[in-house]
Parts: structure tokens; sequence; C-alpha cells
């Protein structure tokens, strides 16, 4: 293997361009900067050479943005990069799909390309909410596309869903749940819709013109879709994420364990040996950096102990198996206990979380406070 770095690390690579901005996105996304997808890929295969190709890479994740706004010619380029790389035997490689932007010649190159995985952004089967939040799709061309999909031979797919939307009714939600489960993807993810800042719906918010469900509602869809799911054969391995067996998204995992991943392009941050590095937010910025100086971070923090052990509980609590308390102590030298007993004491007591042999994890009534709860394990400096 010459000097590759034994060690193995995960790759997400972030496409930046978009058809139309959804009204709920505050990802680094922008619209009508078509003419720079080709000066972009360029530039990004050199990141992606100059970052990932000294390591193993068992994971890869391309998301954006609209990673599928790419015409095939421009994935099939970016799919040299990515072939130059050291991919782990049973890598997966997951790319996110805009119904919308998707056809049989696209589809194609993401196979040809290596592409195992792919996840739809589908979010609702409701024409109408669709438009409501800005996807420029129909459930209709989602179909089509997901069969599409399937026909080219693609066997892992992630449906991704959002509940919660102006005027949904718990009657819709069921719809959507129940419609998806009937095609039976290998992998479902289901997001409660949050405003985020400078988005067009929380500017909406602002002037009391969005009706979004009660929160008791909100709560109440969130029970349902893990009733629905489990009933169609899909555990629940993390909050918002539901896999059929041995199905889970190896790449998100990798997040969730704290664990290194490197991730190139527009906005990208990554995680190595404790380093966060985060890339220039604009393509323009992204794109000249990259030019005049070889990389494009323009932050750099380097994680305390006390952050490592913090996001570690945080990311890891997502999980439904929670987290290790022996792989927690060989990680940071210190038991778990000595840390946070008293904690776990007082949780274990109002049944929000259960310790089973190393294991501590929420318990279903604990998902729904884990932000309360999880405020406890912050450490005093």
């Amino acid at each position: 293997m010459g000097n590759i770095d034994q060690k193995v690390k995960s790759l997400y690579i972030h496409i930046p361009f978009c058809k139309k901005k959804c009204y709920y996105c505050d990802f680094p996304s922008f619209c009508g900067k078509d003419h720079l997808t080709e000066e972009y890929i360029k530039v990004l295969k050199k990141e992606i050479d100059s970052r990932a190709s000294e390591f193993n890479i068992a994971t890869i994740f391309i998301g954006g943005g609209t990673p599928t706004f790419l015409n095939s010619k421009e994935l099939y380029s970016l799919g040299e990069a990515i072939g130059k790389l050291n991919l782990i035997n049973d890598y997966e490689f997951t790319v996110e799909c805009n119904p919308g932007t998707l056809n049989r010649e696209k589809l194609m190159a993401l196979k040809d390309i290596g592409v195992n995985r792919l996840s739809f952004g589908l979010q609702s089967t409701h024409d109408y909410h669709l438009k409501s939040i800005g996807r420029i799709h129909s459930y209709q061309e989602f179909v089509e596309n997901y069969h599409l999909a399937r026909e080219i031979g693609f066997d892992n797919i992630n449906v991704d869903l959002i509940f919660g939307l102006p005027k949904e009714t718990m009657e819709e939600w069921e719809e959507d749940l129940n419609r998806i489960c009937t095609l039976e993807p290998e992998h479902i993810s289901c997001y409660s819709l949050i405003i985020e800042d400078d988005t067009p719906f929380k500017k909406l918010q602002d002037k009391g013109l969005l009706k979004l469900p009660s929160e008791e509602l909100e709560r109440d869809m969130y029970r349902r879709a893990l009733e629905i799911l489990e009933n169609n054969g899909y555990t629940q391995y993390e909050i918002s994420n539901f896999s059929k067996p041995h199905r889970e998204c190896k790449h998100n995992i990798v997040y969730w364990e704290l664990k290194d991943y490197i991730a190139c392009g527009t906005g990208a941050h990554s995680y190595v040996d404790g380093l966060r590095t985060k890339n220039a937010a604009t393509i323009e910025e992204y794109i000249s950096l990259m030019k005049n100086e070889g990389h494009a971070y323009v932050e750099e923090h380097k994680n305390s102990r006390k952050d490592d052990i913090e996001e570690y509980i945080f990311m890891g609590m997502r999980m439904t198996e929670g987290i290790s308390m022996k792989a927690f102590e060989e990680r940071f030298n210190i038991p778990f206990r000595d840390l946070y007993n008293n904690v776990l004491l007082k949780y274990q007591q109002e049944k929000l979380i259960n310790v089973h042999d190393d294991r501590l994890y929420f318990t279903k009534k604990g998902v729904e406070f884990s932000n309360l709860v999880l405020s406890d394990f912050l450490l005093d400096e």
C-alpha cells in the first residue's frame, strides 16, 4: 500500500448548487451559479486528492445543495477523483438526490462512478406541501425516479421525510409514512421541521404568517412515525433514522460516534485528530482559495478535552443504543461515573435514561426530553 495512512476515514463532499432554494434551508447552497459548476468541480477534485488520497476511505457521502444538479459529464468528472482513492472493500458511497433533477442518464452515471446508496430528498408525498416548502418536484416524479433507480440496480435507498409542515395534519403524515413503506426503501429518515434563521420560513414566522402544527401534534406525529415504521419492519437506530436490518447509514454513524471525517467543498466542516476545520462559505471564495492557497479552510478549532467529551455524549446519545461507558473510558482515560454519576442517578430515577450492562441510552420518554437531559452533561469549565 506504499505510504497510505492505515487509518480509515470517511469523506464528505459538498455540492453547493441548487435550482431553487427550499424555504426551510440554511445550508451553504446557492441558485443561479450554474456558470461556476465546471470551475468548482475542477478545484473540488484537487481538494479531494490533496486531503483524502493518503487514507483508506470507508464511507463517502455527497450532499448539498443538490448533487444531482450536476450534469452526467460533471458527475463522471467528480467520479475520476473518487476513483483514485483507496476505498476499503465494503465501502458505502451515498449521494443525495433531488427527484426534480434526476433522470436515467444521471442515475447511470452515479452507478458507473461507484455510488451504492441513494438518499432521496422527498420530504412529503403531497404535492401542495411540496410546493408550500419550495420543493421543485412532484411526488409522481419521485416515484418514477425511485423505480428507475431500482431498475438500474440500486439496492440501498433512503427516503427523507419532514413532518410538522405548515398546515400539515396527522392524516397526511400517516399517509406519507404508509406510502413510503409500501415502496420498501432500505432506510427512512424522518425529521421535524425546524425554522432556521435567515430562511424565508423564518421571515414568515416573524410576521405571524406561518401556520405550524402545535408542539403537541408534532410530538404525536413523531410517536406515530415510530409505530408505523416499526410495524413495517424498520428499526429505529437514531432519533430520526430508521432502517431495515443491517442497512443503517454507516457514514452518519461516523458523525454520531465522533470519529474522523474529511469534508471537501464549500462550507464543509472536517474533524480529524480533534481538529475541526471549516471551508470558505461561498463558491467564489472557495474557488479562489483553492487556486491561490491550495486549501480552502478559513477556520480551525482544536477541540479541548471538554469539547470532545461533550460532543461524544451529545452525538452518541442520538443513537438508540446510546454510548458505551467502557469505550468512553478507553477514549478519555476516566471512568464515566467519575464524571457523571449524579446525572445518571437523577435521570434513571426520572426514567429518562437506562443503564444496561455497559451502555447508557435514552428511554422512549427520554428521547422527547433529550435536550433537557443532555444539558446536564455539560462539564463545568
